[in-house]
């Protein structure tokens, strides 16, 4: 079970940002940042109701962060899970001594638990659609004349034709936590012919190692006609090793056909797997292969004897590191039926549930054929595409450049537009979702600033009196570049927040650190632009010199450096009446 949530992305970076520490921070650096906060921030030190409750609720977060942060246990879920895996109830019965991977796979424990108690029958489509082209016609000799090229291509799209189609679904039903449902069917013509099955099946989970499947239906294809039974099953052998088993029995006018099918697969490293399938019965076969899937790239090795055919395969694949996921294939296969074939393809994510993929093939004996994949959600359709029947260099180039070209022009014209709208969609739905929590707290970080403003003045006397660290202003929000300046200095502010007070108080010995988190945690900040990508903006005076840094929302920061320094009238205008006091 995967240990990813379907809810949106889990914050757990928050007491971190509140702390202003660093998520490797060691438990000295933990102590020392709470003990800072609670001097300056204890409610004993204020007097006036008002300021009182709000140093209260303020020095409540600092010491709820310390709390789990300082306990390597519930730091651990929380680095991992974030406040809803605290939140989560069975941690009181987990051994705290346990390891992340432990603690991570404890923590899908509770989550089946939970779903188990809130089981709700529903179904789970799943469709498979594929269509064979032959535009084997397209590739065809033409005409010398430009008129005979018009016309021999019009005759060649006209013969372009579907000889195989085939269409799939299946759905599974939960009966109860253990027991599931499923019906499934297939239509498919080859060719003028029309085939077909269907099943029904029960799935049983006998535990958390192992499954098992009953299957009973009718089938309809080639020489086999009639119903059919069959038995599924996997088995967790050891933490390193599996083995699944399946067979089938089919019953028709020449009597009866079974078949057999078992796969073990052992763990051979942290990023090796190998696999040996062997198959008695209907094209008896074996097959063995290796897998070698690390965090970029992927390499197989595959060895099959037996009917249909016996083959050697090689293949690589490069994952790229960027937000489509894309991966570039490319493999090489050689058999004693169909000869040696080069396949190489791609495959990218066009949207969040939508991956498109290309593959190409080609071969001496099989000619060049093109398969378009498009996968959605629990959807799958593919078009195979056969080109020629031969080695045609004309056709290994269409194959390669047409799909190219279509897929830049499609993200061009539609995907990218698409994602623009979506994101904005989604933008503006959360941001009407969280409305009443930004306004919270804004509010929260109103008040912090009220209390913080009963000491930063003597902050700033104590600074300028050595001519150290003072904080002329600070802005945290979405900068957009400024178009009526003519030489794109400066950014024009779009959905900011002033925090020049709170980036005061945090100054130390003429120092100020900011670590590699969020800093819409930290006491007086807040969130103004949720979803959107945020900056800090410091403009500040150290020696009588003025400085102005600006830094993302996630980097680190360290305030004075000789490298922020600039005069004064490289400031905006409204960095410059700022710093005039």
């Amino acid at each position: 079970m995967a240990s990813k949530l379907d809810d949106d992305e889990i914050c757990n970076n928050e007491y971190y940002s509140l702390l202003n520490i660093k998520k490797e921070a060691t438990q000295k650096e933990l102590k020392d940042a709470y003990r800072q906060l609670c001097l300056r921030y204890h409610p004993d030190k204020h007097r006036e109701p008002e300021l009182k409750q709000q140093a209260e609720q303020l020095f409540h977060r600092v010491h709820r962060a310390y709390e789990v942060l300082s306990d390597p246990h519930t730091r651990a879920i929380y680095d991992l899970y974030g406040k809803r895996g605290l939140d989560l109830k069975g941690w009181e019965v987990v051994e705290r001594q346990r390891t992340r991977q432990e603690i991570q796979d404890e923590y899908e424990y509770l989550q089946r638990r939970r779903e188990e108690m809130r089981l709700e029958q529903c179904t789970k489509p799943k469709t498979m659609f594929s269509a064979h082209l032959d535009t084997t016609q397209c590739f065809a000799p033409h005409g010398e004349d430009l008129g005979d090229i018009f016309i021999s291509l019009y005759k060649s799209l006209s013969c372009v034709g579907i000889n195989r189609m085939h269409i799939s679904q299946s759905i599974e039903a939960p009966l109860t936590t253990k027991n599931t449902a499923i019906l499934s069917g297939s239509l498919w013509s080859n060719n003028g012919k029309g085939e077909g099955n269907f099943y029904l099946g029960l799935r049983q989970f006998a535990s958390t190692k192992g499954w098992g499947q009953l299957m009973a239906g009718m089938v309809g294809s080639g020489d086999t006609h009639g119903p059919f039974l069959g038995l599924y099953m996997f088995r967790q052998l050891t933490r390193r090793s599996f083995l699944t088993a399946q067979s089938q029995l089919y019953v028709s006018p020449q009597g009866l056909s079974p078949y057999v099918v078992a796969e073990c697969g052992r763990q051979l490293d942290q990023n090796t797997a190998g696999y040996l399938r062997c198959r008695w019965g209907v094209k008896s076969s074996m097959k063995t292969s290796i897998v070698r899937d690390t965090k970029s790239t992927k390499f197989t090795f595959a060895a099959k004897v037996g009917m249909p055919d016996t083959y050697l395969m090689l293949g690589y694949q490069y994952k790229f590191q960027d937000e489509n996921k894309t991966k570039i294939d490319i493999s090489l296969k050689s058999g004693l039926l169909f000869g040696t074939v080069v396949e190489y393809g791609a495959t990218t994510r066009i949207s969040r549930h939508s991956d498109l993929g290309v593959t190409v093939s080609v071969g001496a004996l099989q000619g060049v054929s093109l398969t378009i994949k498009l996968n959605r959600a629990s959807q799958g359709y593919y078009f195979p595409i056969r080109l020629t029947s031969e080695l045609l260099p004309g056709a290994v180039f269409y194959a390669t450049v047409g799909p190219l070209v279509f897929y830049l022009a499609l993200r061009k014209l539609v995907i990218q537009p698409y994602m623009r709208a979506q994101k904005e969609h989604v933008l503006k739905k959360d941001r009407a979702c969280s409305s009443s929590d930004i306004a919270r707290r804004r509010r929260e970080a109103e008040s912090y600033v009220l209390l913080m403003r009963a000491s930063v003045q003597r902050m700033i006397e104590a600074e300028e009196s050595k001519m150290g660290l003072v904080i002329h202003g600070a802005w945290y929000g979405r900068f957009v570049p400024d178009n009526n300046n003519n030489n794109g200095k400066h950014e024009r502010a779009s959905a900011v927040i002033d925090v020049t007070v709170p980036l005061q108080c945090l100054v130390k010995d003429s120092t100020l650190l900011l670590t590699g988190v969020t800093k819409s945690g930290l006491p007086g900040f807040y969130d103004p632009c949720v979803g959107e990508d945020k900056s800090l903006k410091v403009v500040y005076q150290f020696r009588a010199v003025m400085h102005q840094v600006m830094s993302g929302d996630t980097e680190p920061i360290r305030i004075p450096m000789q490298s922020h320094r600039v005069e004064t009238s490289d400031l905006s205008p409204h960095e410059s009446f700022m710093s005039s006091f």
